[in-house]
């Protein structure tokens, strides 16, 4: 069974989104179908047995991939390495990407962080799939 990387992506971006462990999201393998589920909402679509099922996958949260706080460091380190001890000190408190993105815009670098945080995330999504049999289209 063939998947799109979008199918992926939406789903990492859905787990990924708030707390750690709010959203989760199955992959059948066999059909390729997506199942999402939310501790704060009103989403529950995961059969009991599918979660015991050999052919179903949970989808990654960005942390679980490396793509956390670590992402960001990287970046600093080499496209700005004089912020590296502001960044540092911009995550050591509450609400620190929308003080992040706030420096990288005022040194004009906010889109080339967007543009490197997508190619990371397709990377290491493209190796998730190809490290759990997952075979992708587009």
């Amino acid at each position: 069974m063939k998947i799109k990387l979008q199918d992926i992506e939406e789903a990492y971006d859905f787990v990924s989104s708030g707390s750690y462990g709010d959203h989760s999201a199955l992959l059948d393998k066999s059909t390729g179908h997506i199942h999402w589920s939310s501790e704060s909402g009103d989403l529950d679509e995961i059969p009991k047995d599918l979660c015991e099922s050999d052919n179903t996958i949970e989808i990654p949260n960005k942390r679980d991939l490396g793509l956390g706080n670590q992402l960001v460091f990287d970046f600093i380190s080499s496209r700005s390495p004089d912020d590296y001890p502001t960044v540092r000190e911009i995550f050591c408190k509450r609400g620190a990407y929308s003080r992040y993105k706030d420096l990288l815009e005022s040194k004009a670098l906010l889109q080339e962080w967007y543009d490197f945080e997508q190619k990371a995330q397709q990377e290491a999504l493209r190796e998730w799939c190809k490290e759990n049999g997952i075979e992708l289209t587009g």
